[in-house]
């Protein structure tokens, strides 16, 4: 949103803002042009961290800054084990001892779009895990498929509980959202075989340069179209 109101305020809109969350804007007939720079993604520059420290290993953001994840997400990555630090213009996450478990977080304060990625990579971490879903109430599709995986996972209403570390391993599994299917990719690296995955157009509408990126880390993937 702050990127969105800068880029108009540019333009010619009028925005004040009234605190750190709220905002007045006042219409115009013309909004200029410009050149305005596209802020880094963090939904996918978390899921690339998830993806890489479910797996043990290490990644490097170019251009991305800790700043780029707000202060509850990275509080609560840190409560699961991963470390952020800026490092060669970007930054370094990585997750030196292993998946922690998060005694509860609430995608109130961290990040919805967040919460089936973490799942997956809390399914890792020795002990249980809460997450409370406080914004999307249709956010749990995930939780079944990745019990087909292997995880000891459930959902409670907007309670989302989750026993570890349970050893993964292949299956089937169908994903029925963009989040969801960045969940079960999350939780396919980690698990032990080939994982098939049905709705990876949703992953691709969502994050369209993702599967490549992992394909970089070493992540073996193959897309096959209908």
């Amino acid at each position: 949103m702050l990127a969105t109101a800068s880029m108009l305020a540019a333009g010619g809109v009028g925005i004040t803002w009234e605190g750190a969350t709220a905002l007045q804007v006042t219409g115009t007939d013309h909004i200029t042009g410009g050149s305005f720079p596209v802020p880094p993604d963090r939904l996918e520059a978390t899921t690339l961290v998830l993806a890489a420290a479910i797996t043990g290993g290490t990644v490097h953001l170019d251009n991305f800054p800790v700043s780029g994840c707000t202060a509850a997400l990275v509080a609560t990555l840190a409560d699961a084990g991963i470390e952020l630090a800026p490092a060669n213009g970007g930054t370094l996450a990585q997750c030196p001892a292993g998946p922690r478990c998060v005694q509860t977080a609430t995608t109130s304060t961290t990040c919805t779009d967040i919460q089936p990625q973490l799942t997956a990579f809390l399914t890792q971490a020795p002990g249980t895990s809460r997450i409370e879903e406080r914004i999307y109430t249709s956010r749990a599709t995930h939780v079944d498929p990745l019990r087909a995986l292997g995880a000891d996972v459930t959902a409670d209403g907007p309670t989302i509980t989750v026993h570890g570390p349970s050893p993964l391993t292949a299956a089937p599994v169908d994903s029925q959202d963009i989040r969801a299917v960045a969940a079960l990719v999350t939780a396919a690296l980690a698990a032990e075989g080939t994982t098939t995955i049905q709705g990876i157009y949703h992953l691709q509408r969502g994050y369209g340069s993702l599967l490549p990126k992992l394909a970089t880390f070493g992540a073996e993937l193959t897309v096959t179209q209908k």
